[in-house]
């Protein structure tokens, strides 16, 4: 048999054995299963499991508002037409009661007072000459000496010269008064917020020349929607967080209508800092948590929670011989540390995807990490043995 026909042969007996071996495999389906096995587990994203947690946490109402003077102190000129000589006090400066802010000048008061009093001297020497004539009118009106007509004048010389001394000490009284007026006082203590007061202006009566924050309190004056305004009143507590830490704060009043540009009711919030030394600055927009009560919440970690479309979901577990997990659509509320609470769409008995739900989808297949490891674990004891 030549070399050729010898091979032609054995080609043809391997063609045969290839062919018995494949029609004894039952229907063919078990090399595929094999081979699609590993690949399914290739494809299974390792996940580790959690359950959601239910805990007592503090309600609370979060707001923006304004830092705002408690109150507001103006202090403006009671005297017009003087020209200011000094000023003793500018913006950020702490003042008291009484401290001389700023001195107008005195030359032209001064000589009103003196023309004012020579006009009262002048007043009360009419009047001693009306009352001497007065009084012997009344002892003449008796007899014949003097006409009764003369008489009554007399008197009433008397009573309108006592006018006229009334008239002058008032007027000269006005004048003092107006001269005391050129010091510019502090009515009550306080911090100025601002100045309008410079030498050399001449000033008109009722002109602003200091504004105050009285005592430098400073409160906040949050905007608060209608719709949470319920569940505060006054007394509530407030945080108010800062750089220096968060500054605690008490409702002092709520203003009784609401805004008609935003819809928004302005609760007032005296605040405590912590140093006494250190007051907030006015006119900041800050944030506040008005903390209003305590309740049960529902927990998950927030790396549990994927937003997709707009919404949040988690993943939960689908018990069955292949893990699975189903997408959920939940609606979140607080927050606290790493966790979210879950408002709802979600039960206390469901196992949910801790992390990588963003690689996730409705009907994904996954590994458990815990199962995984146990399986790990298993496999290495079998090799030692």
């Amino acid at each position: 048999m030549t070399l050729k026909r010898k091979l032609l042969l054995a080609c043809v007996g391997a063609a045969a054995l290839i062919a018995v071996a494949v029609l004894a495999l039952p229907n063919g389906s078990e090399a595929p299963a094999e081979a699609s096995e590993p690949a399914q587990t290739a494809a299974a994203l390792t996940v580790s499991l959690v359950s959601p947690q239910t805990e007592v946490w503090p309600e609370s109402v979060r707001a923006n508002g304004w830092l705002a003077a408690w109150q507001d102190v103006v202090i403006s000129a009671q005297i017009g037409g003087q020209m200011i000589e000094s000023v003793n006090a500018s913006v950020g400066d702490t003042v008291a009661k009484g401290d001389v802010l700023s001195r107008f000048s005195r030359g032209s008061l001064e000589n009103d007072i003196r023309q004012l009093e020579a006009a009262l001297e002048s007043a009360r020497a009419s009047l001693e000459l009306a009352t001497a004539d007065a009084d012997r009118a009344r002892k003449l009106s008796g007899g014949s000496a003097i006409s009764q007509q003369q008489a009554a004048e007399y008197l009433s010389t008397e009573r309108k010269a006592k006018a006229d001394v009334s008239s002058a000490e008032a007027q000269l009284a006005s004048a003092r008064l107006d001269l005391d007026h050129t010091e510019v006082v502090a009515v009550t203590g306080g911090v100025i917020s601002s100045r309008s007061a410079a030498v050399g202006d001449v000033v008109s009566a009722g002109e602003e020349l200091f504004r105050l924050v009285r005592d430098g309190r400073v409160e906040w004056q949050a905007e608060v929607p209608l719709n949470q305004l319920r569940n505060i009143e006054v007394g509530t507590p407030v945080s108010v967080p800062t750089p220096l830490g968060d500054m605690p704060g008490e409702v002092r009043r709520i203003a009784p209508s609401v805004s008609e540009s935003n819809g928004r009711v302005i609760v007032y919030v005296s605040l405590m800092p912590p140093d006494e030394t250190v007051q907030p600055k006015t006119g900041i927009m800050i944030s506040g948590i008005f903390k209003v009560g305590e309740s049960e919440a529902l927990s998950v970690p927030s790396s549990a929670v994927v937003m997709q479309d707009g919404f949040s979901y988690v993943f939960a577990l689908e018990q069955g011989e292949t893990p699975t997990v189903s997408r959920i659509r939940v609606e979140t509320g607080r927050r606290q540390d790493d966790l979210v609470e879950i408002i709802s769409g979600l039960s206390a008995d469901m196992q949910i995807v801790e992390s990588g739900g963003a690689f996730l989808s409705d009907g994904s297949i996954v590994r458990i990490a815990e199962a995984t490891a146990a399986q790990d674990n298993s496999t290495d004891a079998e090799q030692d043995r």
